[in-house]
């Protein structure tokens, strides 16, 4: 197995700009301004209170929450495609790709536009596997809806996907350290983010899909 590869030389000052460009692209909550702009509804005050595309979905329905999750996804696409392009040579892509791909989710999980009380960063942190590695998140995909089938728990099956995420990543790219890093920096931050959601789940009172939310539960 090839040693992993990490970049040693100091990034251009375009790497940080696009690193920080990552993180406000990030950090707009699209599931709440759906609500507001076409439902005259703060999801932030309805179900688990998340600003994610699972609480979006919902609260503002399938279409919506569809739509949340797909613009939440592109918040993780847009700066590894785009924005690391144009930031920085192929020497430093593969740093520019973890400084862009965390800050997303980073913004996501924390937006400067809320108080830095945002979602809990699974939606963008997929869109930034994608960009680098789409098969490591079919592979994680894959174990999201055996998970989610098996259990009916969001909020397990999204654990389950994270954990999946650095094992594949260092089956597929095994010399890539900063993906591989990146992986696991999501996974950890999934756990931490649902927390919650493992308490209920040792204590057994974790809702499960196809039972509504009462209102005011922080569980999505």
């Amino acid at each position: 197995m090839p040693p992993l590869s990490l970049a040693i030389s100091a990034p251009p000052t375009s790497v940080w700009i696009a690193t920080v460009a990552s993180y406000l692209l990030g950090a707009i909550p699209f599931g709440l301004c759906l609500g507001l702009w076409l439902k005259r509804v703060d999801i932030r005050q309805e179900g688990s209170k998340n600003i994610g595309a699972t609480n979006a979905m919902r609260i503002l329905g399938k279409p919506l929450g569809i739509t949340a999750f797909v613009l939440d996804l592109a918040k993780g696409v847009v700066p590894i495609l785009v924005l690391v392009p144009l930031a920085t040579s192929e020497e430093h892509a593969a740093l520019a790709r973890l400084a862009c791909g965390a800050a997303a989710v980073l913004g996501h999980c924390f937006p400067v536009y809320l108080g830095f009380r945002g979602g809990k960063g699974v939606a963008t942190g997929c869109g930034a596997i994608v960009a680098v590695e789409p098969l490591v998140f079919v592979i994680g995909g894959g174990v999201w809806i055996i998970t989610l089938l098996g259990f009916r728990m969001v909020g397990l099956a999204s654990m389950t996907m994270g954990t999946t995420f650095p094992l594949a990543a260092w089956w597929l790219r095994p010399e890539d350290g900063p993906f591989l890093i990146g992986c696991a920096l999501l996974a950890t931050l999934i756990w931490i983010r649902h927390r919650a959601n493992l308490g209920r789940m040792l204590r057994g009172v974790e809702p499960r899909i196809g039972r509504r939310a009462r209102i005011g539960r922080r569980d999505g």
